[in-house]
């Protein structure tokens, strides 16, 4: 299975007042545009719904649609975000939303994941197949 990696950063990060609030607790919305450079070459957009709790607990659901190329290959994908982070302990997954693809990434399939280095930069992991 081919992997694509590549850099990203956030161009813009835009969140909404809460639309929720328990005691300790805050839901929100956010909409988040990257550019990504390397083996993906592309722009995203994201549309995100986030839980945060005072005592360091969260979690976030998000759809994302990438634009570019994979590989060289043109075309657009969408992937699903779940995640929960408490402290140091984090579980994320990603998958390639089944049939989302366009042009020669039509019948793209797999999962992403994103590493973060020591010194903070992000990168974006992608576990894909072309079938």
């Amino acid at each position: 299975m081919p992997i694509a990696v590549s850099s990203f950063v956030l161009d813009s990060f835009d969140e909404d007042p809460p639309f929720l609030e328990d005691p300790g607790v805050v839901y929100s919305r956010i909409h988040i545009e990257k550019t990504f450079r390397g083996d993906i070459e592309a722009t995203s957009a994201v549309e995100m719904l986030s839980v945060r709790a005072e005592n360091g607990g969260a979690g976030y659901v998000a759809v994302e649609r990438i634009s570019g190329s994979v590989h060289g290959h043109p075309g657009s994908f969408a992937i699903l975000h779940a995640g929960t982070m408490a402290g140091e302990t984090q579980w994320a997954r990603w998958p390639i939303v089944p049939a989302s693809g366009t042009g020669e990434l039509a019948r793209i399939t797999g999962e992403a994941r994103i590493e973060i280095s020591a010194e903070g930069s992000h990168e974006l992991h992608l576990d894909y197949e072309l079938a």
